[in-house]
């Protein structure tokens, strides 16, 4: 009998069987979570047997591909429409199920080559690619629009107006933009996990970077976990659950995120026309429907309810808890003032993801003899993006304050323990 050697093992841990279960695991969750979502939000009413199509675009645009809107109006008519926006939820749903596929055959491990990684994230890239083709070349549709009112109706028939809107995909750029998706929960899922294997090479990211890394997914996960219970509560006592558990299944993060670097001290800026309606608190889409473009901050949000303070106590609490976790896990000869500085770099890194995928551009419009839009029902705009120096500046000093009180806690507490710092 042959034994088999280490690497062989290896292969058997994580060959093709299992990229294809890790690879199709995670489309499969992205498509039930979105597709839920958007029934909640109505999109099943869609004409044409859209429902399924858009749920194929909601994937798509979740992994930063990109879906282009079209429309045609008859000959006397125009159209115009377009959307820059990742369903956070979608997103999240799915790198947490990829991210486990990717480490389970690697758990219990010290070190494992740069090679043996490779091969691994290679063989599920393939099937991945091969996967979002499918649900890229499937994202597509057109189907009309109702004019609304009957007066509306009327005018579309005297000028030959049969709105139709449409979207597709642009292929090419979907899988690039999906290989990189791929690539950075990979990489995250590598660099957060304290019990991945890493190359020999990279052993001492096991001290530097793992632990910041760590504890920055759990805040964002901690965020999006306290969303979901006001969520709960505000379905359970206000009503209209629908709408919250569209919000909940399709952009959770990208109002809970937003909101943690407002309570840091950070500004957004934001406009609302028309019958958009952010998945945000009454106070948020109050200040975004004025006549100018708004900004989004403590104090400008405080003018309206002065509980958005609170935020401040919320935001504290998670950043002193992540200052902590990562002091904790961090090598006890490490002082205060590398924490905090290891705390404000891995908190910076995290403000800009959020700057990158939080941002939201929409806008549509229809206009008959270029006369412009027929209606507020016709037309709307939506905006929402950060202002990048005010996150991250506030990211920074943060970071810096609470991770020195987190390094100097957990020194505080190995002592009490009894024990000694090196």
């Amino acid at each position: 009998m042959i034994p088999h050697s280490p690497h062989d093992q290896a292969v058997s841990r994580h060959g093709w069987g299992r990229a294809i279960v890790t690879a199709v695991a995670g489309p499969i969750a992205m498509g039930v979570v979105a597709a839920l979502g958007l029934w909640a939000a109505g999109a099943s009413d869609l004409p044409a047997g859209a429902f399924p199509r858009v749920v194929a675009a909601t994937v798509v645009t979740a992994v930063g591909g990109t879906v282009e809107i079209s429309g045609d109006a008859g000959g006397l008519a125009g159209t115009r429409a377009g959307l820059t926006v990742m369903p956070l939820s979608v997103t999240l749903v799915g790198a947490l199920v990829v991210a486990a596929g990717f480490l389970r055959p690697l758990r219990r491990r010290a070190v494992a080559s740069a090679a043996e990684l490779a091969g691994w994230a290679a063989r599920i890239a393939v099937v991945w690619l091969l996967g979002l083709l499918g649900v890229a070349l499937a994202a597509h549709r057109t189907f009309a629009l109702p004019l609304g009112d009957d007066t509306l109706s009327d005018l579309g028939e005297l000028f030959g107006v049969s709105p139709k809107a449409g979207f597709t995909t642009d292929v090419p750029l979907t899988l690039v933009s999906g290989s990189a998706w791929l690539a950075g929960v990979l990489v995250t899922a590598l660099l957060v996990s304290r019990s991945a294997p890493l190359p020999a090479r990279l052993l001492r990211l096991q001290e530097s970077v793992r632990p910041a890394a760590h504890a920055m997914i759990v805040l964002l996960l901690a965020c999006v976990v306290l969303g979901v219970l006001v969520a709960l509560v505000v379905a359970a006592t206000r009503g209209r659950p629908a709408e919250t558990f569209a919000v909940v299944l399709l952009g959770m993060p990208n109002l809970v995120w937003p909101v943690f670097t407002i309570g840091l001290g950070a500004t957004w800026n934001g406009r609302v026309e028309g019958p958009f309606a952010l998945p945000m608190p009454h106070v948020l889409d109050e200040v975004l429907r004025g006549p100018d473009t708004a900004r989004l901050n403590l104090s400008t949000l405080a003018e309206h309810d002065g509980r958005v303070w609170w935020l401040v106590v919320v935001d504290a609490v998670l950043v002193l808890a992540a200052a902590f976790l990562t002091a904790v896990h961090s090598p006890p000869r490490t002082r205060p003032p590398w924490h905090a500085l290891r705390t404000a770099v891995a908190l910076v890194i995290t403000a800009v993801m959020i700057c990158l995928t939080c941002r939201i551009s929409a806008h549509y419009g229809l206009s008959v003899l270029g006369l412009g839009d027929l209606g507020g029902a016709l037309s709307g705009r939506l905006l929402l993006h950060p202002e990048v120096w005010s996150v991250l500046g506030a990211a920074a000093l943060w970071g810096l304050v609470a991770g020195f009180l987190g390094g100097a806690a957990a020194g505080a507490l190995r002592r009490r323990d009894g024990t000694k710092t090196r």
